[in-house]
């Protein structure tokens, strides 16, 4: 057996003790071979350190998409932040450009593809209202459902994947059923899960199935109860309190400053919502409320987006009552595509089917914006017309990416596990970042 002795040794780069010598610390050998040289930390003065840079991204989960932040760590004590785009630009204003209006509609759901039907919605919006075009009242009733079904779905998988984010798994699994049965819905009526492309220039893709509100129905009394399960799970948690709150704080003022909108900006305060400061679809005849925080940070934005899900199945119930009968899209066959069966056998109505399909429609010169309460805030469209059947101009207005840019300030001074918090609170989502 080895026998272990302690010996004394200088340590060159230890420095100076308090009476000018040299270190010496203890060290341990086995048959007379060093086996640890460690100064303990009571001897050690104080040691100037630099700062370190590392990379979270662009290919990580707790980016949520393809971002890269670059930090600058003293420590584990965030000094800065640079985020980092454009891994994932598409082209999406450009190409628009070169697409009839109602070409372009794809292409909306391929932004934020957590509110595809929203985004289809607010796009027509948009058109019609360069089209001079008013829907049916049976439209307007339809595309409040859906938009308000999208957000719930949208806040749902931010609710589950942040949870992932700070360690909580069940709520992951529970939301994203959730999530599920609301696809399953949108399938039902559109075909199609994610990707939707259910609105049209005048209207919508198809009108609702047979039974299928009651469907909806069924969705909005079993929802709450998993939505009241999540909140006794997470809300008074003490591990989901203590990695949220006091976090990315941000003030009534900072947060307009940096023009932040939707959950982001209500959380510190700001009741600003489009669907009643700028109303559209009659939201101003829904009866709802605004939630709205009072610290601005990581738990206030979960708080808010908690209860604006209860708010949307509060508009739903709604619009389910209200829901009139009538036809779903405009009765002018210079925008809408006249029915298959008098296509094929009424040479007006195969004329304006053809015209349509190979020239598409023509608004009148002129430009027009139109923004919409999405999940994460103010989305906007901006069209440019030159009577031609394509905009001249198409630009979008992400909510991800103006309250992206609040990032540094919000990390500023936290811990690295803190990022990762603060970042899944903005809730980004990169398609419409890199637009």
């Amino acid at each position: 057996m080895a026998t272990k002795r302690t010996i004394e040794v200088e340590l060159s780069t230890s420095g100076l003790d308090r009476e000018g010598r040299p270190q010496r610390v203890p060290i341990v050998t086995s048959g007379g071979a060093a086996v640890a040289l460690e100064a303990p930390p009571s001897l050690e003065p104080d040691l100037g350190g630099e700062h370190m840079l590392i990379n979270i991204g662009p290919q990580h989960p707790a980016t949520h998409g393809v971002l890269r932040l670059v930090l600058e760590l003293d420590g584990e004590t965030v000094v800065r932040c640079i985020p980092h785009v454009g891994y994932l630009h598409c082209g999406f204003e450009k190409i628009g450009e070169y697409r009839q209006y109602n070409q372009i509609i794809p292409w909306t759901d391929r932004e934020d593809y957590l509110n595809c039907i929203g985004n289809n919605i607010a796009f027509s919006l948009g058109a019609e209202r360069l089209f001079g075009i008013e829907i049916t009242p049976r439209c307007t009733v339809l595309r409040v459902m859906a938009m308000e079904l999208s957000r719930i779905a949208s806040h749902l998988v931010w609710m589950g994947t942040t949870g992932i984010d700070i360690g909580a798994y069940t709520p992951f699994l529970w939301s994203f059923q959730e999530r599920e049965n609301i696809y399953n819905l949108l399938e039902g009526w559109f075909g199609a899960r994610l990707t939707t492309s259910g609105s049209r220039v005048g209207g919508m893709a198809a009108d609702i199935p047979d039974k299928w509100l009651e469907g909806l129905n069924g969705f909005l009394y079993s929802f709450p109860k998993t939505l009241d399960e999540c909140d006794r799970m997470l809300t008074r948690n003490a591990i989901w309190v203590g990695r949220t709150i006091g976090l990315g704080v941000m003030g009534p003022e900072e947060a307009l400053n940096y023009g932040l909108s939707g959950p982001m900006v209500r959380a510190s305060g700001v009741a600003y919502d489009v669907r009643r400061d700028f109303p559209y679809l009659d939201y101003e005849t829904y009866d709802f409320e605004v939630p709205v925080g009072n610290q601005g940070d990581v738990y206030d934005r979960y708080l808010v987006r908690m209860e604006e899900m209860r708010q949307s199945v509060r508009i739903l119930e709604q619009a389910v009552k209200r829901l009139p009968d009538g036809p779903v899209n405009v009765d002018d066959p210079r925008v809408i595509l006249p029915p298959k069966h008098k296509a094929t056998s009424e040479m007006e109505s195969m004329i304006h089917h053809f015209k349509n399909v190979m020239e598409g429609p023509r608004p009148p010169i002129g430009e027009t914006y139109v923004a919409v309460e999405a999940p994460k805030g103010e989305k906007g469209y901006y069209f440019v017309s030159d009577g031609t059947s394509k905009p001249a101009r198409w630009r979008i207005r992400p909510p991800s990416f103006v309250n992206l840019s609040a990032i540094p300030k919000m990390v500023e001074g936290h811990l690295l596990s803190d990022v990762i918090a603060i970042n899944a609170s903005i809730d980004i989502v990169m398609g419409e970042i890199d637009r």
